[in-house]
């Protein structure tokens, strides 16, 4: 169960101060909602909803291990604390029914976590999950992919048009190549088979 505290003050700035002393937390570590402001006669105040940012990761972690464990399968989560975000690896006993066909069960279950924590705290947290080492080889053979194909680009100055990728592996695609002198990268096509195409840059 996600831990919610609820503080209040003059203004929603004295709350987030009165939040912050209590639980010796920056406000950068904080997830802040406005419940309500009531006015009296002589006074005014405010309440909001401060949620740690690591209760969500606890949150998120116990929801996610209940969530494999109703699939039959048991694991273990590491966590790597990120600048903008989390990464979450699940270690199982069966890592390929975990990863599904070509990543989607993967890709449901992310999904699942994903708005599962924006019921509770109204936003969308960031974060990563991979499943063993799948995602993170996938990463290292779509950039091998990117590097190749640009070189050949550069090279015959024609396009080259990538398979159908989902949004994650286009984006590893456009960020291999993003500071590249001699291709540009583009989405292109419509869901669920937008792809990528590589094309040379015009000769300055």
């Amino acid at each position: 169960m996600l831990v919610k505290n609820r503080y209040s003050g003059k203004t929603k700035e004295e709350a987030i101060n009165n939040a912050k002393i209590a639980l010796q937390e920056m406000e950068d570590q904080l997830y802040i909602k406005e419940i309500e402001v009531k006015n009296g006669l002589f006074n005014k105040k405010v309440e909001i909803e401060v949620i740690r940012y690591d209760d969500v990761i606890d949150y998120l972690k116990e929801f996610l291990k209940e969530l494999i464990h109703n699939m039959g399968i048991t694991c273990n989560l590491e966590t790597k604390k990120r600048e903008n975000s989390l990464n979450i690896t699940v270690i199982s006993n069966n890592n390929s029914i975990l990863i599904g066909k070509n990543g989607k069960t993967l890709e449901a279950i992310t999904l699942i976590v994903k708005q599962a924590i924006y019921n509770e705290i109204g936003e969308y947290f960031p974060f990563v999950l991979d499943i063993g080492e799948y995602k993170a080889v996938k990463k290292q053979k779509l950039e091998n992919l990117a590097k190749r194909t640009a070189k050949e680009v550069s090279t015959s100055k024609i396009p080259a048009k990538l398979d159908p990728m989902n949004s994650y592996e286009r984006r590893i695609i456009h960020t291999a190549l993003a500071n590249n002198k001699k291709v540009m990268t583009e989405s292109e096509g419509e869901e669920p088979n937008r792809y990528v195409v590589i094309k040379p840059k015009e000769d300055e």
